[in-house]
């Protein structure tokens, strides 16, 4: 059966910023299709609702509560799945971000941030996890969650857009180094209604212009985000690396503008 070959079954995941949004959707997605997930982020509350709707699933949860920012919280991730549930197969690199500043106010500093959040947790836990893999699995999956921010330039999001950039070619070139027993792949999402996007998703006219700007007329849900991540570490997505999906509703051009003046 088709249907099968998207099945987790036996199969254990770390993810990262897995207390809400996208990282919840995935972490539980996971769990419904078999997998028992370590789930990591920094507020232990929501780690536990999200741990509970995994249990609810009939699959494991272990809860890490840590600032990835310190690269060794993010490498201890790779030892906690193995130290827990015997095994790692798939790591969802969904932590990172940066706030919009306009670029003349953002310092090589808030770069070298924006690239140490995004890049440098990615990259540090990636690298305690292929060993762990290998041992325990024998073949595995790497997914990095990148933006289409990382594709499509904005004003104001110099930093965080160049990370994630850097995200997705650090993708296409991890592939290389590790077929083809580890598939690495990226997710870029569009406008996602999460928390994060509150604050332009309750304003209704922005919402509509966001909206309206993007092809498929309507915001991003995370369930569209954890369906590409499950893709991409089942067995249905076993002939692809190195790519990175644009789940953005068909974005040519940014949907989102900050009404920066012209110099």
């Amino acid at each position: 059966m088709i249907l099968d070959r998207f099945r987790l079954d036996g199969r254990v995941a770390v993810v990262t910023g897995a207390g809400r949004g996208l990282g919840a959707a995935i972490a539980v997605g996971f769990a419904e299709a078999g997998a028992d997930v370590v789930i990591a982020a920094r507020t232990e509350s929501d780690l536990r609702e999200v741990a509970a709707r995994i249990e609810a699933t009939g699959q494991r949860a272990h809860v890490v509560v840590a600032d990835l920012a310190d690269l060794d919280a993010a490498a201890a991730l790779a030892d906690a799945a193995v130290e827990q549930f015997g095994r790692l197969d798939t790591v969802v690199n969904n932590v990172g971000g940066a706030m919009p500043k306009p670029l003349l106010d953002t310092s090589a500093d808030d770069l070298a941030k924006a690239f140490t959040f995004n890049v440098g947790t990615a990259h540090t836990l990636v690298r305690a996890a292929v060993p762990k893999i290998l041992d325990t699995a024998g073949t595995g999956s790497i997914i990095n969650v990148t933006s289409t921010m990382g594709r499509l330039p904005g004003r104001a999001f110099a930093a965080y857009a160049t990370a994630k950039a850097a995200l997705a070619h650090y993708t296409r070139s991890a592939a290389l180094d590790l077929c083809p027993r580890i598939r690495v792949n990226a997710i870029a999402p569009g406008s996602i209604l999460t928390s994060a996007l509150e604050i332009v998703a309750g304003n209704e006219q922005m919402r509509s212009k966001l909206e309206q700007a993007t092809p498929m007329r309507r915001l991003g849900d995370p369930a569209d985000i954890a369906s590409a991540a499950l893709f991409l570490a089942s067995p249905a997505g076993d002939f692809l690396t190195g790519k990175v999906l644009e789940v953005d509703g068909g974005l040519i051009a940014p949907n989102l503008d900050i009404p920066l003046p012209d110099l």
